[in-house]
Order: structure tokens, then sequence, then C-alpha cells
């Protein structure tokens, strides 16, 4: 079948595919982790996959993206836009990764370890909404007053006394 409705996959295509998911998974995957070194390997995975991702968008090298049913013309030259796109992300992963980088390591010195600790307000919230056997409203009121009101002691929410 000729024509602008046929569309091939080369062993190419399918295996830029395979490497952008693979790439995504794993970053994906490190991210979900407690170790802070860990989130930025993820992090860096992820770029690269963008990376890939928009530069195999792009189309075969030296042709533009979209043909439209026209004769391929080598003299044509590519869409530049992949291109631009993938040098952006780039530079936004490589400044992100420097501060996700300076954040970790000023953790490491304030705490002693780059593992992502829970959030003490958040444990005891939990706790007391598992201590309850009333149902709560999801608003947030607490038909009960047995929860404390941060305007109650002056502070504001997020807060620590």
């Amino acid at each position: 079948m000729n024509g602008a409705g046929d569309i091939t996959l080369n062993t190419l295509d399918v295996t830029m595919a395979l490497v952008v998911g693979g790439l995504f998974t794993i970053g994906f995957h490190l991210m979900l982790q407690r170790s802070l070194m860990r989130i930025i390997l993820g992090f860096i995975l992820l770029g690269h996959g963008t990376n890939v991702l928009l530069l195999v968008a792009g189309g075969t090298p030296g042709r533009p993206p979209v043909l439209e049913g026209k004769p391929v013309n080598p003299a044509e030259p590519a869409d530049p836009l992949p291109q631009a796109m993938a040098l952006t992300s780039i530079v936004i992963t490589f400044g992100l990764t420097a501060f996700l980088m300076v954040l970790a390591y000023r953790s490491w010195r304030l705490s002693g370890s780059d593992e992502v600790r829970d959030d003490v307000e958040d444990r005891r919230i939990a706790r007391r909404r598992a201590d309850t056997d009333t149902d709560d409203p999801v608003d947030g009121d607490d038909a009960d007053g047995d929860w404390p009101d941060h305007r109650d002691h002056g502070t504001a929410p997020g807060e620590h006394r």
C-alpha cells in the first residue's frame, strides 16, 4: 500500500521507543525511592529520556518530519524545532540537576543522611485520624472538637509550635 496512509516501522523506531520507555520507567522508579541520590539519578534519566524522545520525534535526520504526501527532496533542510527543544531540555535539566545536587548536599550536611524522612506533622495527623472511630467530614471540620485548631494557638497552617 503506497500513499499518505502507509505507516512503516523500522527496527530503529522500535528500538528507540523501547529505549525511551526504559529510560522513563527506570527514572520514575528511582524518583519513588527515599534516597536523595536515587531521586536525582531518576531525574537525570527522565531528562535523558526526554531528550531522546524529542530527537526521535524529529524523524529521519536531513528530512522534514511531516512529508504531507510530497516526494522527498534531499535538498530540503530538516526541521530545527526538535533539536532546539532538545537543547532547551538539556539546559533546563542541567540547571535543575545542579540545584537538586546542592539541596541534597545541604540536606546531607545538616542531617548526616540522604534519606528523605516522613513529615512529622503528616504522621501526627494520620495517627489522630486512625485513633478516631467516627467519620470526620471531608472538608477538614472537626465535628467533635478534639482536633487542635491553628487559630486557637496563634500559629498559621503549616507553622510549627
